[in-house]
Order: structure tokens, then sequence, then C-alpha cells
């Protein structure tokens, strides 16, 4: 059980006997009456969103929800394939289960694979990934020094905005939670 004093991103709880994960919450207190917990939670298992409001106190219940780490090896059509590097063990994850993290998937890379009653709800990225620039366009004359960013594709597919010194070729460091540039490796 949780207090509702523990809210925070990436919770997963239950409601309605179904896992739902925390994407955004503010705390309220007004003026007038008790305090309370305007949350954002997304159904682990449908992808529906829904919009929950908890009274300051209250008690949420823990879903049970196992994670494994596990690596991703490829994609198969509109299958990912993943292994346990325990024991080996495949699993094909569909693509519209992890649709939102696809463009960040790296061959080779372990993340975290989460499970409710055995069937697979969710896909924890590497916090941090290094990618390699695939195409961007020209820095622009005079504006290296001041704070302007670009567009530009990375080895994965995904579409990052860079610093304007970045190049073709260079190697990045991205951040998958707010998929923002980091650092030039």
């Amino acid at each position: 059980m949780y207090d509702t004093s523990e809210i925070r991103k990436g919770l997963v709880i239950k409601l309605k006997n179904e896992p739902f994960i925390v994407t955004g919450f503010q705390f309220v207190n007004p003026g007038k009456g008790a305090a309370f917990y305007r949350t954002k939670v997304k159904n682990m298992i449908t992808g529906s969103v829904l919009e929950k409001t908890f009274k300051s106190g209250e008690k949420l219940e823990s879903a049970d929800v196992e994670e494994k780490t596990m690596e991703y090896l490829y994609a198969d059509g509109t299958h990912y394939v993943f292994m346990d590097s325990n024991n080996y063990e495949q699993i094909e994850i569909l693509q519209e289960l992890i649709e939102d993290k696809i463009d960040l998937l790296l061959e080779n890379t372990e993340s975290k694979v989460m499970f409710y009653n055995g069937e697979v709800v969710g896909l924890t990225l590497p916090t941090f990934i290094e990618v390699e620039i695939t195409e961007t366009g020209p820095a622009d004359k005079g504006n290296s020094v001041t704070s302007s960013y670009k567009p530009a594709v990375v080895s994965t597919g995904a579409t990052i905005n860079v610093p304007m010194f970045i190049k073709n070729g260079d190697k990045i460091k991205v951040d998958t939670r707010t998929r923002e540039y980091v650092e030039r490796v």
C-alpha cells in the first residue's frame, strides 16, 4: 500500500483491478477544504489515460508488477524480440505496446520489461543511450555562441534537437526519459 504523499511519476498502482502508471501529478492545497492530489494515470494493459483525484492521506493499492532486465535483440515485423540474459528465454513484445519507445531502441541494449500476471505491460529504456547522428543540417554562421538547436536524426531513427555545432557522424548521449541531447561523446 502507498500513501498519497508517495505519489510520483512512474509509480505503478492498482485501480479497478488493473495496473496503472502515474504519468503526471499535481499537489493542490486550496484555501478551503482538504488538500488533494490531481493525477494522470495510464492503464498499462489498454493504454487508456485517466485523470484521477486522490484526497490527501488516502491509501493506494500497489500493483504486483514484476520487472526483468532483458536485452533487446531485433525487430521482426510488428514484434520486438527481447532475451532474458539469465536463462536466454526470448519473448516477443507487440509494437503497439511500446510504440512511443521504438525509435530509441538500440540493439543489444538492456532494458527493464514489466510483467503483470505473466503478460508484458511496459518497457523502461536505459536512462541514457549513445547514438550516432545520421542526418542533420549545417550550422548557421553566427549561431555558435547562443544556445540554438537544430533537429537531427540519430541511428535509431529518432529526431532529437541538438546544438548547432553537432554534425553528421558525431556520437551523442541522449536522455531517453526526456528525449533530449545531453552531451557529445
